[in-house]
């Protein structure tokens, strides 16, 4: 039996924990801008007004959304494009390679979130036990 077979049973979990996990990570810049934990310095003062703070909701919302599995698809579209908007905001005029500009976390978000717009929550969500009934 080869590893592909294997391993495909199990292709809708993994797309749960890639939701949940990507999820877990965007929520925690939002909370760093937004609620001040962790404490991070150079979000200290972030204002919710500002743009800044206006991207520290739309993390803590939507990665929270994420977390859960609950209107994954559009939560996910919104993600992919909201990383795009940032890398091209605050690296891409540094350089064109993300390695150089420091935007590869950015990069790697947009296509993690693009994915999961296409590919949806997996069976691990709220969505999921909402579909059920």
């Amino acid at each position: 039996m080869s590893l592909e077979n294997t391993l495909a049973p199990w292709r809708p979990q993994v797309l749960s924990v890639l939701r949940f996990m990507a999820g877990l990570e965007i929520l925690q810049h939002g909370m760093a801008k937004i609620l001040h934990f962790p404490p991070v310095p150079q979000m200290a003062n972030v204002q919710i007004g500002s743009l800044m703070g206006i991207g520290g909701l739309i993390e803590l919302i939507g990665g929270a959304l994420m977390v859960v599995g609950l209107f994954t698809r559009p939560t996910a579209f919104i993600l992919c494009g909201f990383t795009a908007v940032a890398y091209f905001m605050v690296h891409a005029s540094k350089s064109f390679f993300p390695i150089l500009n420091g935007g590869e976390l950015a990069v790697l978000y947009c296509f993690v979130f693009l994915y999961i717009f296409a590919a949806g929550p997996g069976p691990w969500s709220v969505d999921a036990m909402r579909g059920r009934k």
